[in-house]
């Protein structure tokens, strides 16, 4: 049976596509549908069916834009609630996909709607299942995550019923079958995935921890439950887009495609109250940016990034990018539900440069620099990495104050010294930069190449935790 995984590593999303006698199903697409509807159409068939595993939260599904051009008929699995037209399939119940079927498993326990869909070949033999956030490539999804939207479904309810799916419906299924999941590693949706995006039932048993088979369920939900992050606060917002419905991409991005002027630009900056994100590389934005504007980088986790620090999706966005690199960013912004860009500023930030506006700049120094201002006790130095990161070893003396939640911590930040912020290579130390920068904090000096270059020096450091962690 051919299965096609179409994998998108900004947001370690696996989509799938199966083809069979003229008729296609897309499992879990993104918001943008074209390259689905190419790949069909090379194989001139017709896509049938949009199979949801789930409501997702960390994307906007491309189930209703794939919908509105192919005619595609959306399914979800039992006790789902979407607010436009879509099928809720039983449990058991088959999808003939030309010579191919598709079998529902209801698998709650992610969220309570969530879904398995069996793979069976055109001789009947089962093949392999899409699982979602069911289960991962050496992890399982995350059971907190549905009551952000719905109170009452605790992390313990939500975990105990995936426990149970996974004993009942996944674990006693054959080990020759190959697990498809949505997610890969680096996505917020598990905690330890694999960099592996398929494996074996069979291997999976033998190596997921969560598929222990003297596991009891209070030590599952245990195990499950120690560790978990604090999910991105746009989470929540995909949710209810996923389940309500949302703008077409097409619409999106007719109101986003509107190039600006620099007093154009400038114009809309002050009277919408727009956030204006630059979109290059830490080291062009560190040279000059527009005043008040924060750095996320589109060469990095830029839709990740931007949901984790950007707090709600209705948020006006005036964006600074390369020439041409606009449309990328508009549509990675979709991604996860960022629909409100006002415009972007024609010609980049040169074009700002030009007109001779003022700019503002981001100091930075290199590992050796670092060594000897750290050896001259020069300045306080924050690591802005994960908290594992941070405990796995680290800078002594260093403060830890992750990315993600410097918002809440922005007191810890001295004004009247000097500071030196650094991540694991400089991409997320740029992002923090730009939001002190534009919070009015003056004496910054970011590190090129983060703490894998301070690692080549002999700057001490600790395996340790250090006292001075904040958080």
């Amino acid at each position: 049976m051919k299965v096609e995984q179409i994998y998108t590593g900004c947001l370690a999303h696996a989509a799938y596509y199966i083809e069979s006698n003229g008729e296609a199903a897309i499992f879990d697409p993104l918001r943008e549908v074209i390259p689905y509807m190419d790949r069909a159409k090379r194989d001139n068939a017709k896509i049938k069916y949009v199979f949801e595993t789930h409501f997702h939260a960390d994307f906007v599904s491309g189930h209703l834009d794939l919908q509105k051009h192919t005619g595609a008929q959306i399914v979800f699995g039992p006790s789902a609630k979407p607010g436009y037209d879509a099928i809720v399939a039983e449990d058991g119940q088959i999808f003939q996909v030309g010579d191919y079927q598709v079998k529902v498993i209801h698998t709650p326990g992610h969220t309570m709607e969530s879904t398995t869909y069996m793979l069976i070949d055109e001789k009947g033999q089962e093949h392999g299942i899409v699982t979602g956030d069911t289960l991962f490539i050496g992890d399982v999804g995350r059971p907190d995550l549905a009551q952000h939207v719905i109170a009452d479904l605790t992390e313990e309810k939500l975990a105990g019923h995936l426990f149970d799916s996974l004993r009942n419906k996944i674990m006693p299924l054959s080990d020759d079958l190959i697990v498809y999941p949505n997610h890969g590693a680096g996505s917020a949706c598990g905690k330890m995935m694999s960099k592996e995006t398929t494996d074996t039932l069979g291997n999976q048993k033998k190596t997921n921890y969560a598929l222990r088979a003297d596991m009891t369920k209070e030590e599952f939900v245990k195990e499950l439950l120690t560790g978990l992050t604090t999910p991105p606060g746009y989470f929540p917002q995909n949710v209810l887009m996923n389940i309500q419905g949302y703008e077409s991409l097409e619409t999106v991005m007719d109101r986003a495609k509107s190039p600006l002027s620099v007093a154009a630009f400038e114009a809309a900056a002050n009277e919408t109250g727009a956030l204006m994100l630059d979109t290059r590389d830490a080291e062009d934005f560190s040279k000059g940016f527009v005043p008040n504007s924060i750095n996320i980088g589109l060469e990095g986790s830029f839709a990740m990034w931007v949901g984790e620090m950007i707090p709600s999706v209705k948020q006006k966005i005036l964006l600074i990018t390369y020439p041409g690199k606009q449309e990328e960013a508009i549509t990675r912004l979709s991604r996860v539900g960022y629909d409100n860009v006002i415009g972007y500023l024609e010609g980049g930030f040169e074009s700002w440069s030009d007109k001779k506006m003022p700019y503002n700049s981001v100091a930075r120094m290199d590992a050796d620099q670092f060594q000897q201002a750290f050896q001259e006790n020069e300045a306080l130095v924050f690591d802005v990495r994960k908290k594992s990161e941070f405990d796995s070893e680290h800078v002594i003396g260093a403060i830890n104050v992750p990315l993600n939640q410097i918002n809440e911590h922005l007191a810890q930040f001295p004004k009247d010294k000097p500071i030196v912020l650094h991540c694991a290579g400089g991409y997320r130390s740029m992002i923090a930069s730009s939001i002190l920068k534009q919070r009015g904090w003056d004496q910054i000096t970011d590190v090129i190449g983060g703490f894998k270059a301070i690692a080549e020096t002999d700057v001490p450091k600790s395996e340790y935790k250090c006292p001075t962690t904040l958080l």
